[in-house]
Order: structure tokens, then C-alpha cells, then sequence
């Protein structure tokens, strides 16, 4: 295992994402920002925060398998929320988790970022990760 992740005691214990990730390996993968298009550019989930956050991940899931890593390999994911508030979280979090569950549990450490905008007007949600091979 390249990647172990974990809490700390004295940091809040969240289930979905961990505070910590220690990374060892020789191989570090970058996988750029991610977005709710399927391979051919079609969009995926027009106005849908979960739909959108699914289809993210699936799609840096995508990007890892094609250089033999899966998500169990991400240290950190960053995901960028257009109009960040606390209502969308719920909605963040079923996305993922309808993608952890055939894709595999997606706990590493994670930033949220609210933006105003991604690069396309319909989307609502971008992921990027990084993750460490042997």
C-alpha cells in the first residue's frame, strides 16, 4: 500500500474523507481536473450537483486506470463547487458516494473550494487528484 490515510488524534474524525495521507512510492500521478463529460464531451447531470460529482469521479477513476492506479492510490483530492454553501454538501457527498460504491471507498485528504465558475457555464463541480504508485 503507497498511500495510508488516517486521523490524528486531536482532529476531527470525519467518515468521508480523512485529515491525513502519508504517501510512499516512486511514482507520483497528477490527474488534472475532472469534470461531468463522458468521453465523447457529452455533459452529464445539467444542473445535477450529485449527478455531475458521480461522473467527476468516475472520470478520475478513468484517468488513473489508464496509468494502473485506482482511487485507492489518491493521497489528496482537491474539488472545486461552483456557489460552495452548506446545503450542497449533501449533494457533494451522494455523488461520491454512488461512485465509491462500485468504484471503491474515496477517503483521502480533501479541499473543498467554492468558486463562482469552472470553464463550461453548465458545470458545477471539478475534481483533480493526486496519487502515488509503488
Amino acid at each position: 500500500m503507497t498511500v495510508e490515510l488516517l486521523n490524528p488524534a486531536g482532529l476531527p474524525a470525519p467518515d468521508i474523507y480523512r485529515q491525513v495521507a502519508v504517501a510512499t512510492g516512486t511514482r507520483t500521478v497528477y490527474v488534472s481536473g475532472q469534470v461531468a463529460r463522458t468521453a465523447d464531451g457529452t455533459p452529464v447531470g445539467p444542473g445535477d450537483l450529485a449527478a455531475q460529482t458521480e461522473q467527476a469521479y468516475r472520470n478520475v477513476a478513468v484517468a488513473l486506470a489508464g496509468v494502473g492506479a485506482s482511487l485507492t492510490d489518491v493521497a489528496k483530492m482537491t474539488v472545486y463547487v461552483v456557489d460552495l454553501a452548506p446545503e450542497k454538501m449533501a449533494l457533494f457527498g451522494e455523488g461520491a458516494m454512488r461512485a465509491a460504491a462500485d468504484l471503491g471507498l474515496v477517503t483521502p485528504a480533501i479541499t473543498m473550494i467554492g468558486v463562482t465558475a469552472l470553464g463550461e457555464p453548465d458545470l458545477l463541480v471539478e475534481v483533480e487528484a493526486t496519487a502515488v504508485l509503488p
